[in-house]
């Protein structure tokens, strides 16, 4: 732990303090990146986010990591990220809230300075592709963005675009809160008819965890046929791991290095709250996350072509990543990528707590049996509802907290049906045990049809997805 006694977080000077913030920041990241307890986790995520507010309290400041008290950095911007006020905390690695309604988005909007994605931005979507908008659009589960309206704009113009997309293999086991910006993506991929390139940061896992090369490689893999059974289209798509394409392609490593030259250490840090006691393959890593940005990463996709403009669909935990992306693009003379962001996945056990694959009862995962879905939701999904049957029939479920309810505006087509669903539960009509049969009802089949589709996933069409080649698009 930083060297803080219990209850005294708010003592110490403004840089005694701004010592003791870095100093848990690197204990928070080390357990996590160990073995170390849920509550372990959360006790030092606790006092770490305790000493930030001690720190606001005694300077009037958020804590930025590249910024001692009393030390402003030039134009009065120290790095490109700051701490909200409140309980939330959001980086690429920890997802914290005291709320069991989960993180408030609107405030994440403002402290992210990205944009909201409102009716008419939705409406815009729909014109263009001439149908219905996703149901994650539709409900808010994307929620943000940055400059969606220019990849509209090129889109109408017929000018190319590219998706680009990723998963971090950190172990075999995939829950369905994994899927969400791959179910997404495969609409976008539909809609729009463009090429999608998929990323597999077994680089970073291996640097992050305690894994072997050989071991985060086989994640990738394995994780990648997860990917391919949600139906991406082998003409249009490439997956590649870090490990395997960064040695055979000259043109992204070049990208890689023209962003490792523009990024100063002082700025990651500010980013990333990376310390002086982090390796230095994690220091350099978000550069490799960046580079898939750029067309000519792929020569083999789009040849030497630098301006073909790029959208990326991810969780907004990642968009520190892109954010740092965004502000070297226009200096190596490359188009900025366009990002729409999504809401977090809930843990079963609610909102607040966080989804672990080494804990089986956190999440349902794909290769749950039926049984084990019926289980899972019946014994550990949070219920909004009351603690009697007659309480609840008087005064109604609340929606906003109950994980059933969560997960069916993540996975239930059918507006109509859910909003049914939301004022019975809430009138106290409908019982949480009816609300949690209907989910299961809904989870089962979806789990059973994506285990089928990965069962014809062989080793060959792996390799042909993550083979360099040539994509099939219509701009050309």
């Amino acid at each position: 732990m930083a060297d803080v006694p219990d209850g005294e977080q708010g003592c110490g000077s403004p840089l005694e303090l701004f010592n003791s913030i870095a100093a848990q920041g690197q204990l928070v990241r080390s357990l996590k990146a160990g073995s170390a307890s849920k509550d372990e986790i959360d006790s030092a995520v606790k006092l770490l986010l305790a000493l930030k507010m001690s720190y606001k309290t005694a300077t009037g400041e958020d804590y930025k990591a590249d910024c001692p008290p009393g030390n402003p950095a030039p134009g009065g911007d120290c790095g490109l990220d700051a701490t909200e006020e409140g309980e939330d905390f959001v980086d690429p690695w920890t997802v914290q809230t005291s709320s069991a309604k989960g993180i408030d988005y609107d405030k994440l909007i403002v402290r992210f300075g990205s944009s909201k994605i409102d009716k008419e931005l939705i409406d815009r979507i729909e014109r263009a592709i001439g149908q219905k908008p996703h149901r994650f659009l539709r409900r808010g589960i994307f929620f943000s963005h940055r400059d969606m309206s220019q990849i509209l704009d090129a889109y109408e113009n017929k000018k190319p675009f590219y998706l680009y997309t990723g998963r971090g293999p950190s172990s075999e086991a995939m829950h369905v809160g994994h899927l969400i910006p791959f179910i997404f993506t495969k609409w976008l991929q539909d809609v729009f008819n463009v090429p999608l390139v998929i990323q597999m940061t077994d680089d970073e896992k291996y640097l992050w965890k305690d894994l072997t090369l050989d071991q985060a490689y086989g994640y990738a893999v394995e994780n990648a046929k997860d990917i391919i059974a949600c139906g991406f289209d082998i003409n249009k798509t490439f997956i590649f791991s870090d490990l395997d394409y960064m040695g055979m392609s000259p043109g992204f490593y070049k990208n890689v290095v023209k962003i490792q030259k523009h990024v100063t250490f002082n700025q990651v840090k500010g980013i990333f709250g990376f310390s002086d006691s982090d390796c230095i393959g994690k220091i350099s890593f978000p550069a490799i996350q960046a580079a898939p940005s750029f067309s000519n990463s792929f020569p083999q996709i789009f040849r030497d072509q630098t301006d073909v403009q790029c959208l990326i669909p991810c969780a907004i935990d990642q968009d520190p990543y892109f954010r740092m992306t965004r502000d070297v693009a226009p200096r190596i003379g490359y188009p900025k990528p366009a990002l729409l962001h999504s809401t977090f996945f809930p843990a079963l056990q609610g909102a607040q707590t966080k989804m672990s694959a080494s804990d089986p009862n956190s999440s349902i995962f794909l290769t749950d049996t039926a049984k084990q879905i019926k289980t899972k939701v019946n014994k550990h999904a949070f219920s909004g509802g009351r603690d009697t049957v007659e309480e609840h029939r008087q005064l109604g479920g609340n929606c906003d907290v109950d994980v059933s309810f969560m997960y069916l505006t993540f996975f239930l087509e059918d507006d109509d049906k859910l909003e049914q669903i939301r004022k019975d539960y809430t009138s106290g009509a409908l019982l949480t045990g009816e609300l949690k049969k209907t989910l299961i009802e809904v989870l089962q089949p979806l789990i059973a049809e994506h285990q089928a589709r990965r069962k014809e996933v062989t080793d060959e069409i792996v390799k042909e997805f993550m083979t360099p080649r040539k994509l099939s698009y219509d701009f050309q």
